[in-house]
């Protein structure tokens, strides 16, 4: 099977990347990228250091620009739209959020307060600030509080959490916007091994009602998340599959995992 091929076409889409290509300096960091993202499905996506990731998480959502290729996201309405002519924050209001790899939190504020102030509710600087939450915002709030484990800290400030419950908030703050689509690079980066299970059970729970891409190192994470494995290799789609399928593969084990077959067979 032709591993460049789109494994999962036949599923609802919510984003088509198709002949993606982008240079920096004449260094090609996405080469003829062909990816295609399902309606509720949670793909991981690995590849050494190099290999693009970043850079395709920028395409996404508008950091940066292709030199070729089309990024189109399926509306739920039928009708899809060209990511590649849009800015950031117009890509952001369509439901595309993304966290990085730091933590980013108000630190001097609440659990409960980073919460309010993620809300997806179209308000002005000073409307946030002064913002009061409505009956419907507090469910929306308790919710996530439940989700993200964290509603016995409420009434801590954020700055007091441990990493990986950083972590959790930054998640909980970017579902209290509604995203159709979630980007999380590195989530388990730093955790304990407590944590680190602790959130491959979130993105679990989140799959189905939000289409999510996340980018790891930890093979056992992986393991733990993954149904579907795309390998990025010099900016290019090389394995697509399960993660045995990938783990498996001797072409992606001398790329990525540093092993080759001699070192196999001794």
């Amino acid at each position: 099977m032709d591993s460049h091929a789109p494994l999962y076409r036949d599923t609802d889409l919510v984003l088509s990347v198709e002949s993606v290509t982008k240079s920096f300096d004449g260094f090609r960091a996405i080469n003829d990228l062909n990816f295609y993202l399902g309606e509720g499905e949670l793909r991981t996506i690995i590849g050494p250091n190099g290999a693009g990731k970043s850079t395709f998480m920028d395409l996404i959502t508008g950091r940066t620009r292709p030199d070729e290729g089309t990024l189109t996201y399926h509306q739920d309405d039928g009708h899809d739209l060209d990511l590649t002519k849009m800015r950031e924050y117009e890509v952001n209001r369509l439901g595309i959020a993304r966290k990085f790899q730091t933590p980013s939190v108000y630190t001097q504020h609440t659990v409960y307060e980073n919460f309010v102030l993620s809300l997806n509710r179209n308000r002005g600087v000073l409307k946030t600030l002064f913002y009061k939450e409505t009956a419907a915002d507090r469910e929306e709030i308790e919710e996530v509080l439940e989700l993200t484990r964290l509603a016995d800290r409420r009434h801590e400030l954020a700055g007091s959490l441990s990493h990986g419950q950083k972590q959790w908030l930054e998640i909980g703050m970017l579902l209290a916007q509604r995203p159709r689509i979630l980007l999380v690079d590195e989530p388990a980066a730093g955790m304990s091994d407590e944590e680190t299970e602790r959130t491959a059970e979130l993105l679990i729970g989140l799959r189905g009602k939000h289409s999510i891409m996340v980018i790891e190192h930890d093979m056992v994470f992986i393991r733990q998340i993954a149904k579907k494995v795309t390998v990025l290799h010099q900016g290019h789609v090389l394995k697509e599959g399960t993660f045995s399928d990938v783990a498996n593969d001797p072409v992606v084990k001398e790329v990525y995992l540093g092993r080759s077959k001699h070192e196999d067979a001794a």
